[in-house]
């Protein structure tokens, strides 16, 4: 355990977002571990939630505790660690015969530091009790401010989304017009969210367009736009992979696109050169089509396993891509799965000085499971197979 030692007095410090412990193994009833940093009377501990059945634990822990209690749990409770920091991500696996596999990574990409606050009511970005026009007419709120009963998991969604865009906020321009695509806005709760707290609570000057296939959704909402006098909020008809409307774009975001629609928001967000990338995928059909392997084979052949695997494959893979292409890149959970199972997004920041990443290891990933994902395709016919899309033998796509 001496590396994940080592790894926990890197990261054990205010700069640390989170760290999870699942995967549990041996006796513990404990599903799940989440550590976060807490500010106590001026000094920083550690806050440990234990969630054990339906009910949830706390422990308060200086560092040298903190340290000591996670490399218990690690040895003996849990196969898995996940850690998020200002500085760097990090995940630490355990086998059965207690090796410990590391992989590390650092960054500087302008993310906030996480929110010391101990024991304190959950405030979101957009608080109940003051009613807010777009969310009054969508049916989330009510002409009061109260929050409809049915609708609190949107309600939750929405500032969750809010979340990622205020950690990012402060890599965007600053000295011109924000300019943000919203592939696939559908209803646009988070569109219209989005626009109203990046230009009416922040102040940023931004320019927000929400392009969707269906008419009448788009009419409508242009209609709650010109309504709420969002001049810089637009919405248009049309088809991700034809869209061509502009030629600077800040920020693409992507949510809940269908299959192959993601990878042509991502790839379109690369040309662009985005500053940054917020996706959520959905229905990952195209490697479920794909994806072989003899040795995962007694698992690929139940379907609901096929599927569920091609699709954390599909977006694990789209990371690595965009890892490829320039992007610091993370796989973070949008909202808890009891709200909604589709609970992935991909966050992308682009690095200074757009440094492009190796391809050796999704090369042999690629290879292994036999697959070539949209996304792969695209960016090789804009920029060309080179020494990093060497042609895999062995392999179907189709």
């Amino acid at each position: 355990m001496k590396e994940l030692r080592d790894l926990l007095h890197k990261y054990l410090d205010k700069e640390l977002h989170r760290i999870i412990l699942s995967g549990s193994r041996g006796d513990t009833d404990i599903k799940k571990i989440s550590i976060r940093p807490v500010l106590l009377k001026e000094d920083i501990c550690f806050q440990a939630e234990l969630f054990r059945e339906t009910k949830v634990f706390h422990k308060n822990l200086d560092r040298k505790e903190a340290i000591k209690k996670i490399l218990e749990w690690m040895d003996g409770s849990f196969r898995q660690l996940q850690l998020t920091a200002r500085t760097g991500t990090a995940v630490a696996l355990v086998s059965r015969k207690g090796k410990v596999t590391i992989k590390e990574k650092r960054q500087n990409s302008g993310v906030k530091g996480p929110d010391l606050t101990h024991n304190k009511k959950k405030q979101y970005l957009l608080n109940e009790g003051t009613p807010i026009d777009f969310l009054v007419d969508l049916g989330v709120m009510t002409a009061e401010g109260k929050v409809v009963n049915a609708r609190y998991d949107k309600f939750r969604q929405i500032n969750r989304f809010l979340e990622f865009i205020e950690d990012v906020r402060g890599v965007l321009p600053k000295d011109r017009e924000v300019v943000i695509l919203d592939f696939g806005c559908g209803k646009s709760y988070l569109t219209f969210a989005m626009y109203y707290y990046l230009k009416v609570c922040q102040d940023v000057d931004v320019r927000i367009t929400g392009l969707d296939l269906k008419e009448d959704v788009i009419r409508h909402c242009n209609e709650l736009a010109q309504k709420y006098g969002y001049e810089k909020l637009e919405f248009q008809k049309g088809n991700i992979a034809e869209y061509e409307g502009r030629e600077l774009i800040d920020m693409v975001v992507t949510l809940h696109a269908c299959d192959t629609a993601t990878d042509y928001a991502l790839y379109k967000a690369v040309r662009w050169n985005a500053k940054v990338i917020l996706s959520v995928p959905c229905c990952q059909h195209e490697l479920n089509r794909q994806i072989q392997n003899e040795t995962l084979r007694p698992v690929l052949k139940y379907g609901l396993l096929k599927e569920r695997i091609a699709a954390l494959v599909t977006d694990g893979l789209r990371a690595e891509l965009l890892e490829q292409q320039g992007y610091d890149t993370q796989i973070l959970e949008f909202i808890d799965m009891e709200h909604t199972p589709k609970n992935i997004l991909i966050r992308a920041v682009k690095r200074d000085g757009a440094q492009k990443g190796s391809c050796e290891a999704y090369q042999r990933c690629a290879k292994a499971l036999h697959v070539q994902p949209a996304l792969e395709n695209l960016l090789v016919s804009s920029y060309g197979p080179g020494d990093a899309y060497k042609k895999r033998k062995g392999r179907t796509a189709g």
